[in-house]
């Protein structure tokens, strides 16, 4: 039913950590399957002064799929620039995952990156 990649995820999450300071903070929900998120980003600057992310945690409410999205994202976006992480779409974030999530539940790869969205209007919001 999940790909290994996904079962992975889901049972050595890197990334389950709430982040005290953050920068930017997102919270995402679907209603339909009760399944929430928050993405907490740090932001820093590299060497030619881009803002970047730093450090990311998620906290997931949620299923299998919910989870290893999310941990996924984290993967995935970590030391990038944020014009470039905001490119991550949910079908990069399921791809990732080897596509080893069930049709009902690639909504939690779209929670996923809409965490990442939300953190980072939050942090923009705040300049």
């Amino acid at each position: 039913m999940y790909s290994e990649k996904v079962m992975e995820n889901f049972t050595n999450p890197r990334h389950l950590k709430e982040i005290k300071d953050a920068d930017g903070i997102g919270k995402v929900g679907n209603p339909k399957c009760g399944d929430l998120m928050w993405c907490y980003i740090k932001v820093g600057r590299d060497a030619d002064g881009d803002e970047t992310i730093k450090d990311i945690g998620i906290k997931t409410f949620g299923c299998v799929g919910a989870i290893s999205s999310s941990n996924m994202l984290c993967e995935m976006v970590l030391g990038k620039k944020i014009k470039d992480a905001l490119k991550i779409t949910n079908k990069d974030v399921y791809e990732a995952l080897d596509k080893g999530l069930p049709v009902e539940k690639v909504h939690c790869s779209v929670l996923a990156a809409d965490a990442l969205k939300k953190a980072v209007e939050d942090y923009e919001s705040k300049k």
